[in-house]
């Protein structure tokens, strides 16, 4: 490979083919990532059919929502580690590393036998998914020059919200096929396409200030966050909360998180410099983020319970419902911007996470023979919000956050998504379980005891039992129709409680217009003079010095242009 080390004038023909195809290098990290972000939502389709004895793995609602969580968990927790690695050896090197493991363990996943093995796969999913995201960012940072990268990121950031969204279509027009693996086995021609195309067409850079590993941090996050997680899925799958079972992990996961909160501000490279959050524009932008993902992915965990089990749709007809709620996102996304321009951050995000709110609480209005418009004006609804508060909210913490850490303030958006996305099945799935099983219970006086258990396990559970018993099971499906739409209400009811708390949280938290950023934050008027000072000193755009931090490394600071090869 060709360095810029090697010659002034070597390195400024390199930086300007850089420049020339950096927006066909745009297009191939979003390529890229498609395939990791696809697979958050991708999956929620096909979890009634995995659910299915002979058809599926026969999982139980607990292990459904260990797949997704998971695969969350490891992918969050260690996002800010690989973005110190690939900082260290390269991040076009850790994101091909990232795209090829990705496509390994899909593979896996698709052809796990038990839902435990299901389980194990999807979390080394996540190590895979980790190591593409960060770099991703990092690598946008160096190739566009001030000026331009805030578009570049607006376009990844609603590449990143459509791909969510798109993932049930893509699910559902895979398991009309194919069996459920399908929908992992898809990544792998995916990841390798795009592993190919970012060895021929994007260039590697490193940061010569490179930041130390937390291993400490990372295990604490981890550990803390599956402790978390695994109370509260407990709690769903005993009825009860108050349980050594529950409480016990629960409080646990509690005290390590915050050991772990405690052990970052002593570090000097620490995984999540939680310093950052003393700004108030930033924490309640974080803020925001997580609660819109936080009923989102809750949301879309039982929705499609609801259209496959209560509706009867097919996974397909599942899928292409989540269409209203991509076109929410793409109609509001783009828009975000004058808006802020006009009325400030504040009165955005907090218009968007009111607009959530009012989607939430109107899937009080869904029942087991409800016009299926009144969900599509929901989804929609839901999405316009949500294309609403992603974009500023995205943009106040990149505004508040130094330029020489700009790769701080992208990782956390990043774990604040995906922790929020598995606190949200995790909690909002435990709330619908528990829910559920106590509305249904009353019920199944009349099966034979050793069928009242797996009966009450889920919706899934219930329509097999109920198929076994022939005509006496009718009674028993329409019993658990109405059990799953009760315990949905119950759920979305608390998710629009909290979501409404957030939007009075940001306006009374938030800074207001006339606010000032934070000291060594970039603002739009020094952005054009850095680029202009990067050409005249005659540092190629690719590697001006503000971009010298990995998207995921909350810890380094570089006064060195990055080195780059291509």
């Amino acid at each position: 490979m060709e360095s810029l080390s090697a010659s002034p004038q070597a390195g400024v023909t390199l930086a300007d083919r850089v420049h020339r195809r950096r927006w066909v290098i745009l297009a191939v990290l979003i390529t890229s990532l498609m395939a990791i972000v696809l697979d958050n939502t991708v999956l929620n389709v096909a979890l009634k059919t995995i659910a299915q004895p002979g058809v599926g793995l026969g999982a139980s609602q607990s292990q459904l929502e260990w797949g997704i969580n998971s695969y969350t968990l490891v992918f969050a927790g260690l996002l800010f580690t690989f973005g110190v690695i690939g900082d260290r050896i390269g991040r076009k090197r850790m994101l091909i590393i990232g795209l090829v493991s990705f496509g390994l363990f899909s593979l896996l996943s698709a052809y796990a036998q038990t839902p435990g093995q299901l389980i194990w796969a999807r979390a080394a999913m996540g190590l895979g998914a980790a190591a593409v995201m960060p770099q991703t960012l990092s690598i946008i940072s160096n190739v566009f020059d001030p000026r331009e990268r805030p578009r570049a990121i607006g376009i990844w950031a609603m590449a990143v919200g459509i791909g969510v969204a798109i993932g049930p279509i893509v699910g559902g027009l895979l398991l009309a096929h194919f069996w459920w693996g399908s929908v992992f086995l898809i990544n792998v021609p995916f990841t390798a396409a795009g592993a190919a195309a970012v060895w021929l067409l994007v260039p590697e850079s490193k940061n010569p200030d490179q930041g130390r590993i937390d291993f400490v941090g990372v295990l604490a996050s981890i550990v803390g966050l599956v402790l978390l997680v695994y109370g509260i899925i407990q709690g769903g799958d005993k009825g009860s909360w108050i349980h050594l079972d529950v409480l016990g992990p629960a409080i646990a996961g509690l005290a390590v998180l915050a050991f772990f909160a405690w052990y970052e501000t002593r570090l000097s490279h620490p995984s999540l410099d939680v310093k950052l959050f003393r700004d108030r524009r930033l924490s309640t932008a974080v803020g925001a983020l997580s609660l819109v993902f936080f009923g989102m992915m809750g949301a879309l965990f039982f929705l499609s319970f609801y259209l496959q089990s209560v509706l009867g749709y097919s996974p397909l007809h599942a899928g292409l419902l989540s269409l209203p709620f991509a076109a929410g996102q793409l109609l509001m996304a783009p828009r975000t911007a004058g808006l802020v321009r006009r009325f400030g951050a504040k009165a955005v995000v907090s218009s968007g996470l009111f607009v959530v709110t009012v989607a939430l609480a109107g899937y009080q209005l869904l029942g087991t023979g409800t016009p299926i418009w009144v969900l599509v004006t929901l989804f929609f609804v839901q999405g316009a919000g949500m294309g609403t508060v992603m974009p500023p909210a995205t943009e106040a913490v990149m505004s508040v956050v130094p330029r020489e850490r700009a790769g701080a303030g992208s990782a956390l958006t990043n774990v604040a998504r995906q922790v929020s996305g598995a606190l949200g099945v995790a909690v909002l799935g435990s709330i619908l379980a528990q829910v559920y099983r106590n509305q249904l219970s009353p019920h199944l006086s009349a099966l034979p005891a050793p069928a009242r258990g797996p009966a009450a396990g889920s919706i899934t559970a219930s329509q097999t039992v109920a198929a076994r018993l022939g005509p006496a099971g009718r009674d028993l499906a329409g019993f658990a129709d109405s059990a799953f739409v009760h315990a949905m209400h119950a759920t979305t009811i608390i998710s629009a409680v909290i979501t409404l708390l957030g939007a009075l949280i940001v306006v009374i938290w938030m800074p207001g217009r006339g606010s000032r950023p934070a000291a060594g934050a970039s603002t739009p008027a020094e952005l054009p003079e850095t680029a202009e000072v990067s050409r005249t000193r005659g540092v190629p755009e690719a590697t001006g010095v503000p971009e010298t931090v990995g998207a995921a490394s909350a810890s380094v600071v570089a006064a060195a242009p990055a080195r780059v090869e291509g």
